[in-house]
């Protein structure tokens, strides 16, 4: 018998979604968004509202967060040579002020070229054009840049979101905590200060971990076979307090729930990272470890096939058509319960993508 194929195509990810289901304003309460619990085993569906999150956590459970901050990283200005207007998008800091970023449009902005924002309170010189059409970016001012950003940066809004953002705050979580991210790990987005303080109450444990977010999570994928695409890295971090609650959940045989797609990445990340160090000899006497505290870049790819050595369950909002995150759920629950799940989700009239509601994989 050949290989079998299905779920290796990009288009076996494909699905149809109305336009108007894009939801383009986050609601006024995080916490009232729509849930979908989908059984992963039957793949049954039920629906609720998102504070019922708290039927379905249980004693002893570990809750896996990313506190990553969107920075307004959209920076609008003008070529210095000639006045045309420009965009700058900032991806990740490589060093003190340069930066790798996406510039729209590519070709005003060569090696050397300068760009003024802000009337001249912030100055950046292109260094370097990336393989990957990205730039590398060379950032004057005076003061801290950071509150330089702040003064001029818009957030970096995903493309199908056509709505001007009124809060900034909105598209943050309310534990976000270290600067870093182009985009919002929206799973999270649901959740108030006061539903986490249930949630510790019904006596589950919060794990805060650490990935920048990059832009590379819109990037489509643009081979036929999932397998030969390559994914964007992006930086994280699992510190001692994050790697005890999340051994101590998986060594009492409860669960670990991550809290959107890059919670998710970041510690099936550490989970590779410990076994290689515990195969390479690195890591003696850790026979009940799952993660060990680390840091660095990863650019996993979790599609169909994956073998999860950490998550049990996942809460995350509706992926876009062909995207590495819609495998990456099919990658838990199977690619067919998935696209029935979201068939289900389009006729209930969901709200989808980033202020859209939320799933529950269980």
């Amino acid at each position: 018998m050949g290989e079998r194929k299905e779920g290796f195509s990009t288009s076996d990810y494909d699905f149809d979604l109305p336009k108007e289901l894009i939801a383009q304003d986050p609601l006024q309460d995080r916490a009232s968004s729509r849930l979908l619990v989908l059984n992963k085993k039957t793949g049954e569906t039920s629906h609720h509202v998102f504070h019922e999150i708290l039927n379905y956590l249980q004693e002893g459970d570990c809750l896996v967060l990313n506190n990553t901050r969107v920075i307004p990283a959209r920076l609008l200005g003008q070529k210095e040579d000639g006045g045309a207007s420009v965009e700058i998008l900032l991806l990740k800091r490589r060093e003190n002020d340069i930066w790798e970023t996406l510039v729209r449009p590519g070709k005003k902005l060569r090696e050397g070229a300068r760009v003024s924002f802000g009337g001249g309170a912030l100055h950046a010189e292109i260094r370097e054009v990336l393989p990957d059409g990205n730039r590398l970016v060379h950032f004057e001012y005076e003061g801290v840049f950071e509150e330089v950003l702040d003064r001029l940066g818009e957030m970096p809004l995903p493309p199908y979101i056509k709505h001007e953002l009124k809060d900034r705050n909105r598209y943050n979580t309310v534990y976000a905590k270290y600067d870093g991210s182009a985009a919002a790990p929206t799973a999270g987005l649901h959740f108030t200060k006061e539903l986490l303080e249930r949630v510790e109450e019904r006596g589950v444990k919060l794990a805060y971990v650490t990935l920048h977010v990059g832009l590379g999570t819109f990037r489509p994928v643009k081979v036929e076979d999932v397998r030969e695409h390559r994914m964007h890295t992006e930086w994280f971090q699992v510190t001692k307090e994050a790697a005890d609650a999340i051994n101590s959940a998986k060594a009492s045989g409860h669960r670990v729930i991550c809290v959107g797609t890059t919670s998710c990445r970041t510690v099936e990340s550490a989970a590779q990272l410990f076994l290689e160090k515990r195969q390479n000899g690195e890591e003696r006497g850790a026979d009940l470890q799952w993660v060990a505290p680390c840091s660095g870049d990863t650019s996993i790819f979790i599609y169909p096939g994956f073998s999860f050595r950490v998550m049990d369950a996942l809460i995350t909002n509706f992926h876009l058509p062909e995207s590495t995150l819609l495998m990456l759920v099919s990658a838990l629950a199977g690619r067919e319960n998935i696209l029935r799940a979201y068939e289900e989700a389009v006729r209930q009239k969901y709200r989808f993508f980033s202020f859209g509601d939320a799933m529950l994989i269980l």
